[in-house]
This record gives C-alpha cells, sequence and structure tokens, in this order.
C-alpha cells in the first residue's frame, strides 16, 4: 500500500478507520494489516526522534520509554539494526500491537509521543531507516566484525551491543558485548549507553 495514499486519506483525521473513536484504554491490534510497525529501544528511537523532526509521523510510546512508528505494510520486514525489530504478520502467527486510544498524548502510561493527525501517520520508512541507523552508530558504535558472544546466555549474537571495555596497561580494551536481550542485565554500576529494555515485550503479543 503506497506510503502517501494512507497519509492523505486516513491521515486527514484525528481518528483513523481502524482506531476505535470510544476505547477507553490500549488496543491490541494486529501488525500488517492497516500498517507495519518498527519498535526502537528507548535510548535509539530519542535519537532516531530528534533526527526525523517533522519528518517523523506518529508515533507510540509505551511505559519503558520504547518507541514504535508505523510504516506501510510491507515496506520491510528487517533492517539488522541493534534492537530494532519490525513488527508485521508472519506466515505461521500474527504480531499484535497495543495501540492507546487517540486522546492519550502524555505519559507515563503508553501513549502517542507524536500524536495522529495530518501528516503525522505513517513514517516514510527510508527516512526512518536511515535515522535509526545513524542513532544505532552515535549510541553503540560501529558494528564490530563478525557475530559476538553475548557474555550472559553465550550464544552468538549478530546484533552485539557493549555494555563494558576493560582498560589494559597497553592501552588494548576488551570490550565484552551483549544480545539485545541481555543488555540491560549487565551487573554494572554503570548502564550500558543505550538498553533494550526486555519488559517492552509486553507492549506487543503473538498469537
Amino acid at each position: 500500500m503506497p506510503e502517501n495514499t494512507v497519509a492523505r486519506g486516513e491521515a486527514a483525521t484525528s481518528s483513523p478507520t481502524w482506531l476505535s473513536s470510544t476505547a477507553v484504554d490500549v488496543e491490541a491490534l494486529p501488525a500488517g494489516k492497516w500498517w507495519d510497525a518498527v519498535r526502537a529501544p528507548a535510548a535509539i528511537g530519542e535519537r532516531a526522534l530528534k533526527m526525523l523532526g517533522d519528518e517523523s509521523g506518529a508515533v507510540i510510546q509505551d511505559r519503558y520509554g520504547t518507541l514504535y512508528w508505523l510504516i506501510a505494510v510491507g515496506s520491510t520486514t528487517s533492517w539488522h539494526l541493534r534492537g530494532v525489530r519490525v513488527l508485521t504478520e508472519l506466515a505461521d502467527e500474527s504480531t499484535y500491537l497495543g495501540v492507546p486510544p487517540v486522546s492519550w498524548t502524555k505519559g507515563p502510561k503508553s501513549h502517542w509521543r507524536v500524536p495522529l493527525g495530518p501528516g503525522h501517520y505513517l513514517t516514510h520508512p527510508w527516512r526512518l531507516r536511515q535515522a535509526l541507523a545513524e542513532a544505532d552508530r552515535a549510541e553503540y558504535g560501529l558494528m564490530p566484525d563478525g557475530r559476538q558472544l553475548c557474555y550472559r546466555c553465550q550464544l552468538p549474537t549478530d546484533e552485539p551491543i557493549p555494555v563494558d571495555v576493560e582498560t589494559r596497561a597497553n592501552g588494548v580494551g576488551k570490550t565484552t558485548y551483549a544480545c539485545p536481550t541481555h543488555a540491560p542485565l549487565y551487573p554494572t554500576g554503570q548502564h550500558p549507553r543505550a538498553l533494550t529494555s526486555a519488559a517492552a515485550t509486553e507492549h506487543e503479543g503473538r498469537r
């Protein structure tokens, strides 16, 4: 479905046809029907949101700070960015996103960080991808070559997040990596440069 067609149609009203005008709580709506969604951890999402500025469409923020953009159905399946997930309908399961009432525009509970309205519905997928990629590099640094072992689960991850650097006398440091799920659990007094909240999975469901 062309991004501009949807944006000019349903985005011209304060409440799109797929969103109940009488909703009083968060509704679980299926991704892949009216839109796909892109989920980004708080630190990455905040950077990307600033980069996008007025080019961002509507954005949902859950109570953990995770941000969700809506994009055209089928415009992408994966961008291979650390902690970023594309929520869409899969062949063997449906994915649901918790969508707050259109009137919920302030936290701390789930709300529309960027409200629905004219010009604020779908986000251009490749502008969003570019902003998220730049935010990823700014927050985590360059992606290391090859897969890295997560310090906790000891499994190789394609999305290694640096959580600690050991400084040695020769000036060469050893970097400790974690997968997105275990990065927040690293046992240190300092948080990693950005965290992917495992609790954010409560905001979406798979059936």
